[in-house]
């Protein structure tokens, strides 16, 4: 990097001028780094970071944020979204407003989104993105996620992440070209070669889900007081627009190392196969294969409001999903006492 490379951006109190100065040194199809000052910072709308930018805040001091970024926006566009390869997010914090994208709107509304779930036509791969020491806080709304990976994503480490609220704390789902979930064409993009280490999230609804990916490992992640702790699923349409004769959707998927304790109504893992098509409703199954959720502990919190033990309250549910290795998955029932 020479010193040409590296922007200090002058940010302050009027978050139409902060998302200008941002903006205007992204512009730069050259790439660089970004590095923003220690404060909070309010931006009036979200920012698209394109290939080849780091963006950085000041630098941790025992393990503490120093520069968070919030947001205004009412359009449900995330904070930052990502749309280009070799781009790199460390050591900054953000604070989203609250937002409702609805049942198929899990890339909107984050604090950070990486590629999109609906594309106009055929798009390129996004790859080698590091999400590194970054925080998400939306506490006392669960209607959006926190952070996003969607579509046409590969190559992606996400390592020291926290989060606090949202809906899911890191949601992992399949794109496809078309207009509208219901109206999907193809081809369809699946996540792969995503490598999250060391994620903490609390009081949301959920830690995280993996929807129709493969080759993707999750190690060491600590969820607490979630109503889900994690999902792996084939999503509505599993793999019936991918394109290639690979057939590698559904493969090589480790989770190892997770401790869960919920408290909600019905299970802290869910691992399905079946899934339904908004397109014409038809029900499909993914084969999965050479996937293993190990060495786990769940810990069954007492449920919000309930005044009876529920009856319908697992730890595990596996639907339809028999290529699936469960190794080492202990429940400590001492949470509900």
């Amino acid at each position: 990097m020479t010193a040409t490379d590296r922007h200090d951006v002058p940010l302050g109190a009027d978050p139409a001028a902060n998302r200008h100065a941002i903006e205007r040194l992204l512009a730069d199809e050259s790439g660089g780094t970004l590095h923003l000052p220690a404060g909070t910072f309010p931006l009036d709308g979200g920012i698209v970071v394109g290939a080849g930018w780091t963006l950085a805040g000041a630098q941790q001091h025992d393990g503490q944020v120093r520069t968070w970024l919030t947001s205004s926006a009412s359009d449900g566009q995330p904070i930052v979204q990502v749309l280009g390869s070799q781009v790199a997010i460390q050591d900054i914090g953000f604070r989203p407003p609250p937002a409702s994208p609805g049942e198929h709107g899990g890339d909107r509304g984050t604090a950070i989104t990486v590629g999109s779930y609906l594309y106009p036509a055929e798009t390129e791969w996004i790859e080698d993105i590091q999400l590194r020491r970054v925080r998400v806080e939306r506490p006392g709304t669960r209607a959006a996620n926190c952070i996003a990976l969607v579509g046409a994503v590969r190559h992606l480490t996400l390592a020291d992440v926290s989060i606090v609220g949202g809906c899911t704390g890191i949601a992992v789902h399949w794109g496809a070209v078309g207009d509208s979930v219901s109206s999907i064409s193809g081809p369809s993009y699946h996540p792969h070669h995503i490598d999250i280490q060391d994620l903490v999230v609390s009081d949301a609804f959920e830690g995280f889900y993996l929807s129709s990916v493969h080759d993707v490992s999750v190690q060491r992640a600590r969820l607490s007081d979630v109503e889900i702790g994690f999902r792996l699923l084939p999503g509505d349409n599993t793999d019936r627009f991918h394109v290639g004769d690979d057939n590698v959707i559904g493969q090589r998927i480790r989770v190892s190392d997770a401790q869960v304790s919920w408290n909600g109504p019905l299970y802290a893992i869910r691992i399905a196969g079946w899934g339904r098509s908004e397109v014409d409703r038809s029900v499909r199954v993914l084969e999965y294969r050479d996937v293993v959720v190990t060495d786990c502990t769940l810990v069954p919190l007492p449920v919000i409001g309930a005044k009876e033990p529920l009856r319908s309250r697992t730890p595990v549910v596996v639907e339809q999903a028999s290529g699936v290795l469960l190794d080492n998955i202990r429940v400590d029932l001492r949470g509900e006492a």
